[in-house]
């Protein structure tokens, strides 16, 4: 092998090697691209996510208010506010005509934010309310935020009909 050929040999693999990589400038413009594509999806993606959220809380409440009207028909009665969404998985006090538990798994879930639901009955316009205060687990709110009642739902399906 002479002195010509082993030179364009290592000549053709330092340039083989040199275009396997990319730039830095390369590198730049696709994270770039990718920023921006974030930029403009992101957000959206969140606010399904938070829509997604609230529709959970509301399928929810209704399947509550289903176990509700079972506790009803077995007791006569609505669980009061203290005896709380516990007694459709645990028979309240001494109580024989309680046929349950009235939700699957046997414990009552936290809403989609990991916040406990708010049970009052009796209430003014209804038997019971069922509350969940949304994303930030205070009382009031908008958007995400917002608190999401069993009384709202129960408005709104009626409204629709």
């Amino acid at each position: 092998m002479d002195m010509r050929t082993a030179w364009s040999r290592h000549r053709a693999a330092a340039l083989r090697r040199g275009e396997a990589g990319f730039t830095l400038v390369e590198i730049l413009v696709v994270i770039t691209i990718i920023g921006l594509i974030m930029a403009i999806v992101g957000p959206r993606v969140l606010n399904y996510l938070g829509e997604s959220k609230v529709k959970a809380t509301r399928i929810q409440i209704e399947s509550f208010s289903s176990a509700l009207d079972l506790y009803y028909l077995d007791m006569g009665r609505y669980p009061t506010s203290s005896d709380g969404l516990a007694a459709l998985v645990a028979r309240p006090g001494n109580a024989p005509e309680w046929n349950g538990p009235y939700l699957k798994g046997g414990v009552v879930p936290n809403d989609p934010w990991g916040h406990a639901y708010v049970y009052r009955s009796p209430v003014e316009r209804a038997p019971y309310e069922i509350v969940s205060f949304g994303a930030d687990g205070q009382e009031g709110g908008t958007g995400t935020a917002a608190d999401i009642s069993s009384i709202q739902a129960s408005t709104q399906a009626s409204a629709l009909h």
